[in-house]
């Protein structure tokens, strides 16, 4: 939402996972200098243990484990204010690991990134509850990928606030979670369709290489803001129904008729495409249709995660809606007095929803 807020009709904006728990895999290399990718957004999102216990109490969420298996899942990236409680809805069953999170690249057109998806060079990522391990396996399926779809770019991943958003919540339920990021940024549906494959085969050799289990040993997390609505501090006017009670209606029942035609039940190549068409413009992919900021984070990460199970299991991945929530329809917790607060405006003029799914 806070960078979006900003270039959101820039032209070409882009905004564009049996067990050899082996102790190299589980600990950093004593030769090899710790590189920390450092909090950027310290506004929207817990920078510290004492804040995210906080939002936990007054969210009213108990800290329980469970045995919950889920291969992939849809989690929100917007402040902790207003949308918390579905972070842990999203994340609860994904207990894997080590996870591959997938996000938006929303200030990838800095750079001219584009048509290939981003990896770091970070060997860890900073967190509220110390610093968390970027797996070994980042550089393994690096390795594995052809130069051509992707780049390793630092500066980009520093930047991005879509993955360092879910960190805290993977990292306080497994303080052992070890992460892979990659971000997406603007990229064509062919395009999609050939690195996702070419991503899943590659993580799919590394998995049986280590005997690991998906959604037990690694597990997929999809970074997405849902719509982004209203007439007011964005920059143009995103409310094609208006902005009444009404407006804000078929606003939402446009997403849940995305979300119940792309990401539910039984995934396929055809909803992956179906959802670029739904959200980007025929003739310029680069271009918003409906504005969701993981337009290419979502049918990617669906993609991969989908063809990841084909490949292991040969058959598809089945999602399941959790919830669907916006910063305007649900009462708000406080965080003003533990540090915290919200980079954009909420009111019916100016909202933004979140969807929730799980895939097993």
């Amino acid at each position: 939402m806070r960078t979006l807020i900003a270039l959101l009709f820039v032209p070409f904006l882009l905004l564009s996972c049996g067990k050899n728990k082996s102790k190299i895999e589980n600990t950093h290399k004593v030769n090899e200098p710790k590189k920390i990718r450092h909090v950027h957004d310290t506004i929207g999102f817990a920078q510290y243990s004492w804040q995210m216990d906080t939002i936990y109490n007054r969210l009213g969420i108990e800290d329980v484990k469970n045995d919950l298996k889920w291969k992939a899942a849809i989690c929100p990236h917007d402040d902790y204010k207003y949308a918390g409680r579905l972070y842990h809805e999203s994340l609860k069953g994904i207990n894997a690991k080590n996870v591959i999170l997938i996000g938006v690249a929303h200030r990838a057109r800095n750079y001219n990134l584009q048509d290939k998806i981003i990896f770091g060079s970070y060997t860890h990522w900073q967190s509220p509850y110390g610093d968390l391990k970027v797996s070994d396996v980042n550089k393994k399926i690096i390795g594995k990928l052809s130069k051509d779809s992707y780049i390793v770019h630092d500066s980009m991943q520093v930047l991005e606030h879509s993955l360092e958003a879910i960190v805290p919540f993977l990292h306080k339920k497994n303080r052992d979670v070890n992460i892979v990021p990659i971000l997406v940024p603007y990229i064509n549906y062919e395009t999609i369709d050939e690195i996702s494959g070419d991503l899943s085969k590659a993580v799919a050799e590394v998995m049986k290489d280590n005997n690991w289990i998906y959604g037990e040993d690694l597990a997929v997390v999809i970074s997405n803001d849902a719509v982004h609505y209203g007439d007011e501090e964005w920059s143009g006017d995103l409310a094609p129904f208006g902005t009444d009670d009404e407006g804000t209606d078929k606003a939402r029942q446009l997403d849940m008729e995305i979300i119940n035609t792309c990401l539910v039940d039984k995934l396929s190549s055809v909803k992956v495409k179906t959802f670029t068409e739904y959200t980007v413009q025929k003739e310029d992919y680069k271009e918003y249709k409906w504005v969701w900021c993981g337009r290419y984070s979502v049918p990617f990460g669906l993609d991969f995660a989908n063809k990841l199970n084909l490949e292991l299991q040969k058959q598809p991945l089945s999602g399941t809606f959790l919830g669907y929530e916006s910063s305007i329809d649900h009462d708000l917790i406080t965080v003003e007095d533990i540090g915290m607060g919200t980079t954009a405006i909420a009111t019916q003029r100016h909202w933004v929803a979140y969807a929730s799914v799980k895939y097993e």
